[in-house]
């Protein structure tokens, strides 16, 4: 460890000297954080909706008027025939097209089975699945609205609630916990401070060793008296510390300006942090030792980085994944991290809450660490 001091400050000036070192450590993971966090929204709304209306009259314009209120479906053009609703889906101008038949009103009012089709297009998978779900639920509550009023002045009925009003013979009353709002920034904004502090902390790392590579730097230092453990720690703890002020930075815009607040312990938060920060300080030593060039560090980065945001949990759901690539996953540190941040900041977990993820993130740390360290070693040799 001798040599330690004297590194730090080494590396210390260094990034005081690079002004745009500070700017990537600062200033990026707030613009990121601001951007994605407004950016990112899975509430699907306003799916553009296109009417064929044949029947014209008040059961019609009910049944649209269903629609719109539901907000899922925003109605953009009306049209009069068939070929003309397929070809404005087919064209891209609508992604939904609702055809009230003509036989609508007659059929209600004799007491008959009235169908209404609506036609979705299935190119985005996500946008057709919440389209479905609305179009079935606006089906039954018009259904049972309908019901409802005729139940009402009959002689009997399925059930009724204590006032004698008719009711379903089930009720199932829901709650949502944590969220009940279900807002989306909830969920992606705790799990952008994990991938931020990744992005950042593993490009900074990598650049900073292999600036000194190409530069011829790091051969004078390793002919110094410094051992290989102070030069290690010495480049490492001024990153660790600068990745450190980063958390607080991205969790202060999270609290203050998204408004997602921390339901758990602050100081559970922040110790697990730091052994995340380890972990991604030995990603961008092992991207260093892999890379000779900026431009491979960029590009190994990249390669890590891209598992990191589609495999961990941060967009699509682990549980979904085939079971080759639901495996994969634990080999990913950050999927253990966004488990705590979700854990600690939206559910209020404590310690022994999150010991499988804690227990997964500490074993990463050590494999990743072990692969950095022989690899530096190598470059020692």
């Amino acid at each position: 460890m001798n040599g330690l001091l004297a590194i730090m400050l080494k590396e210390f000036t260094h990034i005081r000297r690079q002004p745009s070192t500070l700017v990537f450590a600062f200033l990026i993971p707030v613009f990121q954080m601001t951007v994605f966090g407004y950016a990112i929204d899975m509430t699907i709304e306003n799916v553009r909706t296109v009417v064929l209306d044949l029947d014209g009259r008040q059961a019609g314009r009910d049944m649209l008027d269903a629609f719109v209120n539901a907000r899922t479906f925003k109605v953009v053009e009306h049209v009069y025939t068939h070929e003309a609703l397929e070809r404005a889906i087919v064209s891209g101008r609508a992604q939904v097209g609702i055809v009230i038949p003509a036989d609508l009103t007659e059929r209600l009012l004799c007491g008959e089975q009235a169908q209404v089709q609506v036609l979705i297009d299935g190119s985005d998978s996500q946008v057709a699945a919440t389209a479905q779900n609305a179009a079935n639920l606006i089906g039954v509550s018009q259904s049972l609205g309908r019901g409802r009023a005729i139940a009402e002045t009959a002689q009997a009925a399925p059930s009724r609630d204590p006032f004698g009003h008719f009711a379903l013979p089930i009720e199932v009353r829901t709650r949502i916990l944590f969220n009940p709002d279900l807002r989306s920034e909830r969920f992606f904004v705790p799990a952008l401070v994990g991938i931020i502090m990744q992005l950042v902390t593993l490009f900074l790392t990598s650049f900073a060793i292999v600036r000194e590579r190409e530069t011829g730097t790091l051969e004078q230092l390793f002919v110094t008296p410094v051992g290989r453990g102070g030069l290690l720690l010495g480049k490492l703890i001024p990153y660790a510390a600068l990745g450190f002020l980063e958390t607080l930075l991205v969790l202060l815009v999270m609290v203050f300006l998204f408004k997602v607040p921390i339901q758990g312990s602050l100081l559970t938060l922040l110790t697990l942090t730091l052994l995340f920060l380890v972990t991604t300080l030995a990603l961008g030593l092992l991207v260093s030792t892999l890379a000779r060039t900026q431009l491979q560090a960029v590009q190994v980065a990249f390669a890590i980085m891209l598992p990191s945001i589609l495999l961990s949990g941060f967009v699509f759901p682990r549980e979904s994944m085939p079971l080759p690539i639901y495996l994969i996953t634990y080999l990913i540190p950050v999927t253990y991290f966004l488990e705590i941040l979700r854990g600690v900041i939206l559910r209020g977990a404590e310690w022994f809450d999150l010991i499988p993820s804690i227990f997964g993130l500490t074993m990463c740390w050590l494999v990743v660490m072990a692969l950095s360290l022989a690899r530096f070693e190598k470059q020692l040799d």
